[in-house]
């Protein structure tokens, strides 16, 4: 089987199993990489740039050249090779715990449990549930889930249909170490440069195509392509602004503004000014809208591996012979003529 027929097969083999499985409670493949990644940091560290790039290539270049050995490994059967993607894709994609992390949120707030949704918010995003109210705390559930879209299913796609397996699992490691070490904290400020500027490279691609289909599937896509147009750049994140304005405006919510981490506080720029400030119902919105995000997605991505595909194996067009090469040629063919 083709490696553009594959990757669709199991790309969308993977987004049913996170559909109907999520992640898994114990043993999950990413959690196993943290650990590991944490124990090469425990060698290397030092607070500097040089050190921090070293620890970003063993890690991110370690789970590329696994993922290269399993799908060598399986090359030969199709049906193996398409369950080694499916498996990859669904160890690298977290839309359901998205979801679910997010719904659980939007219920507790319903119920008039703030403190519950307080909880449950670090599951979700860095911010300090403390200094959130009602509000605060599902303006920071909207703008995770639309952050989360794009480095949790739809970036994983787009490497995964570049690369394959090595692929979905080499763009996974790459956002896991910038969860891990890129932060602006005096023990990662230096160590931690090299792996936040590569996930910044990598998701460049899939928070453009997220954005993208935000505009698409959501109920305002005039509304989402002006505020991504307008207000994106805006935001200190080269990826997480296009993915947030363009969320804003497809819900007709306001995004931004004040935001509070572990006691430091940041002041960002509106997204979408001209919407209305989210609302606890914007939740379920958010949510379904990254579902269907989700999905284009992967229609996206496995039509543009099968196109790739059959670009490559075209035949190159065979050059056509010369007058001179016919006349050199007509001797020998028409000899027994003469």
């Amino acid at each position: 089987m083709r490696a553009d027929r594959v990757f669709a097969y199991g790309a969308a083999a993977g987004l049913l199993g996170d559909l109907l499985l999520g992640d898994p409670r114990r043993g999950h493949p990413v959690a196993a990489f943290g650990r590991a990644a944490g124990a090469v940091e425990r060698v290397l560290w030092r607070d500097h740039r040089g050190w921090g790039a070293l620890h970003a290539v063993v890690c991110a270049g370690g789970a590329v050249a696994l993922g290269a050995v399993a799908a060598r490994a399986v090359r030969t059967s199709p049906a193996a090779f398409v369950a080694l993607t499916g498996a990859a894709a669904w160890a690298v994609v977290g839309g359901t715990s998205l979801a679910r992390e997010a719904r659980g949120i939007g219920r507790a707030l319903e119920a008039g449990d703030i403190e519950g949704a307080r909880a449950r918010l670090p599951h979700l995003c860095g911010r300090d549930p403390q200094a959130l109210d009602a509000d605060g705390i599902a303006r920071a559930v909207v703008e995770s889930v639309a952050e989360n879209t794009s480095d949790a299913v739809v970036g994983a796609l787009v490497w995964g249909a570049v690369g394959g397996v090595p692929g979905l699992v080499g763009f996974r490691a790459v956002n896991t170490l910038d969860a891990m070490v890129g932060h602006k904290s005096a023990r990662y400020r230096r160590f931690g440069w090299a792996s936040a500027r590569l996930d910044d490279v990598a998701g460049w691609p899939g928070a453009r195509l997220t954005a993208a289909l935000a505009a698409v599937a959501g109920g305002d896509p005039r509304g989402a392509a002006r505020a991504w147009r307008a207000d994106a750049v805006k935001h200190p994140s080269p990826n997480a602004g296009p993915v947030e304005a363009s969320f804003a405006g497809a819900l007709g919510v306001r995004l931004g503004g004040t935001l509070a981490y572990g006691g430091r506080v940041e002041h960002r720029p509106v997204l979408n000014g001209e919407g209305r400030s989210v609302q606890v119902g914007d939740i379920e919105r958010a949510v379904r809208l990254s579902r269907r995000v989700g999905w284009l997605a992967w229609g996206v991505t496995a039509a543009g591996a099968l196109l790739r595909g059959r670009v490559a194996r075209r035949p190159a067009l065979q050059a056509v012979p010369t007058s001179s090469a016919l006349r050199n040629d007509c001797p020998q063919q028409l000899g027994g003529l003469s």
